[in-house]
């Protein structure tokens, strides 16, 4: 009889060990099963990810383009006087043989010396300029930075509105040639307050077309674009007109208009 109960009790303890490793297995088994959706999520966020980042792109590829040809209708700086300050605008386009030589030469010498050969970034401007931190008359932004800027962007010096002006700043230096770069900021910067671009600004404190400027009203131009808002090209203060004095012999020293030849 005890051999009889010996039998079913080793019967008994082989049913609850079958039954436990069974229940091991299949909670082993639904853990398993429970982490693939993990990998699925994590693929679909990837995708999610660069899909947003393509679209993003082909986005900031389509605001930069179309001006490689067409004349932009307005910036981001223009709207910001009309919107937040409620001020009237002057502005009007001209083409690149319309604007006086002078003018061109005398922005470059005034803003970016190196503009026909650098690719969009001044890196030794922009260490001296983290250096110097005070007393500097000229900053480290370049002509291309100070498109991206005047056109999509807005005032400040954040981080972040630095990057996104390095990011346009690459896309216009990979889409347009130089002397689009320089005729589009020639049109879009101001020259005083609410007056954007070359024409509008020669008219209005010259009384003259662009394109019949001097090399010294150009220059007056020029000396005011750090602060057009508190300078004036058509009332030069002392500092203004030294300034002028200055740039005309930057000008000299590139060898006048002949130095943009090559854009």
């Amino acid at each position: 009889m005890s051999t009889t109960r010996n039998t079913k009790g080793r019967g008994t303890r082989r049913k609850i060990a079958t039954t436990r490793t069974l229940r091991r297995k299949i909670a082993g088994t639904g853990r398993s099963t429970a982490r693939q959706p993990s990998g699925i999520e994590a693929r679909l966020v990837f995708r999610i990810v660069a899909g947003a980042g393509s679209a993003l792109l082909l986005l900031t590829i389509l605001m930069v383009l179309p001006w490689r040809w067409l004349a932009p209708p307005t910036s981001a700086f223009m709207l910001r006087e009309q919107v937040f300050n409620a001020k009237a605008i002057q502005y009007r386009w001209v083409s690149w043989d319309r604007i006086s030589p002078y003018l061109s030469i005398a922005v470059v010498a005034s803003e970016d010396q190196k503009f026909p050969v650098h690719h969009g970034f001044d890196f030794e401007s922009i260490l001296q300029a983290m250096e110097e931190k005070k007393n500097r008359r000229r900053g480290a932004s370049t002509i291309s930075q100070q498109v991206a800027k005047n056109l999509f962007l807005w005032p400040g010096r954040s981080y972040v509105r630095k990057g996104i002006e390095a990011y346009y700043t690459f896309l216009i230096e990979s889409l347009w040639p130089k002397r689009r770069i320089l005729e589009i900021y020639l049109n879009v910067a101001e020259f005083g307050p609410g007056t954007f671009g070359a024409e509008a600004a020669s008219r209005r404190f010259f009384h003259k077309p662009a394109s019949r400027l001097s090399l010294w009203e150009a220059s007056l131009m020029a000396a005011v674009l750090p602060n057009p808002k508190k300078m004036s090209a058509g009332r030069p203060s002392t500092y203004v007109s030294g300034r002028a004095m200055e740039i005309r012999t930057w000008v000299r020293k590139l060898g006048g208009a002949r130095y943009l030849s090559g854009l």
